[in-house]
């Protein structure tokens, strides 16, 4: 695609907490943003998150169809409410992601969704840079740095992204470009709210410990968080990346207490692998700006605040969308991919080298 100047990209993303679909559109040509415009979200219901559930853990050649059908059906139904659209990036939703080893794998077909929208999509992000060496992940790095720039950052700073997995990026603003060395570093820190909706859900019948009123009301096993801090995973130096179940033993360590407990030692877990994260950063950021689900949790936030040394606010305090971060920052790769811009580098995937991810798909000419 030929693109000049700034255009109207919508995104969309639906994570591995498996909530819903949000959906955001971002006026940029791929480096600056121009302005931030609509957004909307879809919940999944709790038959499409059954049947997403079933399917995690599977592979192309697996059965996927079911899964399939429920991502394109709700990602469909979504963006078809938006107008005025010049091109829509697509997610899809990630059931496997063994960089090291099979590769990564999203269900979701860019080019049905194009054909239905009537829009061209770009999709299959995370594929290209796995096959150069990366980890696939964090994609959303990139933008993090075009947000840093944005907010007239002088300081480095970190964005810390609280979905099913967490993730940080720490940003040098004052570099030229997202892949300029010693631009970014970032990773996965550990469970964010995965296992914790993964506990409540099976004990509760409930999406989420809302507001972290359970985890407040129990007493944390700190035997079991030793445990988890002892995983290999944390003494690993970054770029690097994790699965949704990579610490299935955390989830199994805390089946024997109560739901109290069990909250409150999943929040401690995921909190404090948030302070082993900071560790790996080239200097202390300025302020850690979080964005995602986990935001809403204060007891979440709560225990994130006393880990580390650093201010621990909600990018709302910023003037951004914390729910939309990642649907925002889809729009903006596509943009990017659409101009050949890279969307990874070593920095934050580890790839050889930088690197543009990603399949254009136009809309075939009987669908228009």
């Amino acid at each position: 695609m030929k693109i000049k100047g700034p255009i109207r990209a919508l995104g969309a993303m639906s994570g591995t907490s498996l909530d819903g679909i949000d959906a955001a559109v971002l006026v940029t040509d791929g480096e600056t943003i121009t302005s931030f415009g609509e957004t909307d979200y879809r919940e999944y219901s709790d038959r499409e998150r059954g049947v997403l559930r079933a399917a995690l853990g599977r592979w192309p050649g697996d059965d996927v169809a079911a899964a399939q059908k429920v991502v394109e059906h709700g990602h469909y139904s979504l963006l078809a409410g938006f107008e005025d659209v010049e091109l829509v990036g697509f997610h899809g939703q990630t059931l496997a992601h063994d960089p090291g080893g099979r590769g990564t794998h999203q269900v979701g077909d860019g080019a049905a969704l194009a054909d239905r929208l009537g829009w061209p999509v770009v999709w299959d992000f995370r594929s290209a840079d796995v096959q150069l060496g990366g980890q696939g992940a964090p994609l959303a790095p990139f933008y993090h740095f075009a947000l840093a720039r944005w907010m007239q950052a002088d300081d480095p700073v970190a964005f810390l992204n609280l979905g099913g997995v967490g993730n940080l990026t720490w940003i040098n603003p004052t570099c030229a470009r997202p892949e300029d060395d010693g631009a970014l570093l970032a990773f996965d820190t550990g469970p964010a709210n995965a296992l914790l909706d993964d506990a409540m859900f099976t004990r509760r019948g409930v999406a989420r410990d809302e507001g972290g009123a359970l985890a407040a009301s129990g007493v944390i096993d700190d035997a079991i968080v030793a445990a988890f801090l002892a995983h290999p995973y944390f003494f690993r130096m970054p770029p690097k990346s994790l699965d949704r179940d990579t610490f299935g033993a955390l989830a199994k360590a805390v089946l024997p207490l109560s739901d109290a407990d069990a909250a409150a030692t999943l929040t401690a877990a995921s909190a404090l692998s948030v302070a082993e994260a900071l560790r790996h950063c080239p200097q202390p950021p300025s302020a850690i700006r979080v964005a995602g689900g986990g935001r809403h949790n204060p007891t979440l936030m709560q225990m994130i605040a006393a880990a580390v040394d650093v201010p621990v606010t909600p990018v709302e305090d910023a003037g951004l969308d914390g729910d939309m971060l990642e649907a925002q920052a889809f729009a903006y790769l596509a943009v990017r991919v659409a101009r050949g811009l890279p969307t990874s580098c070593r920095g934050t995937t580890g790839v050889r080298a930088a690197v543009s991810g990603g399949t254009i798909s136009r809309p075939s000419p009987k669908s228009l």
